[in-house]
């Protein structure tokens, strides 16, 4: 008895078709966004140069020449109003740091229960959530301050902080994330193992949706952070004002009192530092495989 072995013959390219090496093909995208990246970062580098000036530097000289007057700016801005700005600061990290960990939290949640369960009305109540997705923040601003003003929350953090945990871009990616991560095998091996549902959530689907929960944080974080317009219309008090509101009044300030630019600056610059902090310590969860945290669990 004998055995014949073969072998596979190696892919052998058709006649009349030479492979072509394609060079340079990304290097028109890579200019597209190397421009773009330009563009937004312009911005934030007069603000970096703005703040290392005094006054008359920052209104004489060169737009892009940097000096050496940012510590007494940092100083002089620390002791303005008593240290006001460093009060606006920490608002502004309670208001996004507690709203978008609720909204992660609400976020995830509801996610998953639209990705994973059956019942009444589900199409409907996800149709009623694209709405609120298109839907300009803007417009329910004014209808936010009626409704927390008949409950006398105006002029609270509550009244900044609640409407802020309900994100329907946040469900709506949390959902997309749950049906994606989350295979039905495993929840259905979870249940079948007699774990409940609470446990099903806490040990196997909050671990698998971790990347897409930090980015619904991170998203909302920043929103928070940067948001202006509800915190200026519920807010009275500027002891309860976030940075953006802070600064906005020291900028209706500087029409009478122009020192007061050189303190904006310098604050806005401290005010983008959270957030390039935050992304940087974040996005390492990123790149976790979806399915370890199932494994860990």
């Amino acid at each position: 008895m004998t055995t014949t072995l073969t072998r596979e013959r190696p892919h052998v390219r058709a006649a009349g078709r030479p492979r072509v090496r394609r060079r340079g093909g990304g290097a028109v995208p890579t200019t597209i966004l190397l421009l773009g990246a330009f563009y937004m970062l312009l911005p934030v580098l007069w603000v970096v140069v703005a703040s290392t000036k005094n006054l008359g530097e920052l209104f004489d000289s060169s737009a892009f020449t940097p000096s050496g007057h940012l510590f007494e700016n940092l100083s002089r801005l620390s002791s303005y109003r008593d240290g006001v700005y460093w009060h606006w600061v920490a608002n502004s990290a309670l208001y996004a740091g507690g709203g978008a960990l609720l909204s992660a939290a609400v976020s995830g949640i509801s996610g998953y229960a639209l990705a994973k369960f059956r019942f009444a009305g589900k199409t409907a109540l996800f149709n009623v959530l694209l709405c609120g997705v298109l839907m300009p923040q803007i417009m329910l601003a004014i209808p936010q301050y009626l409704l927390l003003s008949k409950l006398g929350l105006a002029d609270t953090y509550a009244s900044v902080l609640l409407p802020q945990i309900i994100s329907p871009y946040g469900i709506y990616l949390a959902r997309i994330y749950a049906g994606a991560a989350i295979p039905d095998s495993v929840l259905e091996a979870a249940r079948m193992d007699g774990a409940r549902e609470f446990q099903i959530v806490r040990r196997v689907v909050l671990p698998m949706m971790a990347p897409g929960l930090v980015t619904v944080f991170l998203f909302q974080f920043v929103a928070i952070w940067n948001n202006f317009l509800l915190p200026f219309i519920m807010l009275g008090d500027d002891t309860k004002f976030p940075v953006t509101v802070g600064l906005f009044t020291m900028m209706k300030q500087g029409a009478n009192q122009p020192a007061q630019y050189t303190l904006i600056t310098t604050g806005v610059l401290l005010a983008i530092l959270p957030m390039i902090a935050l992304f940087l310590t974040l996005q390492r969860y990123w790149r976790v495989d979806l399915g370890s945290g199932a494994v860990k669990g």
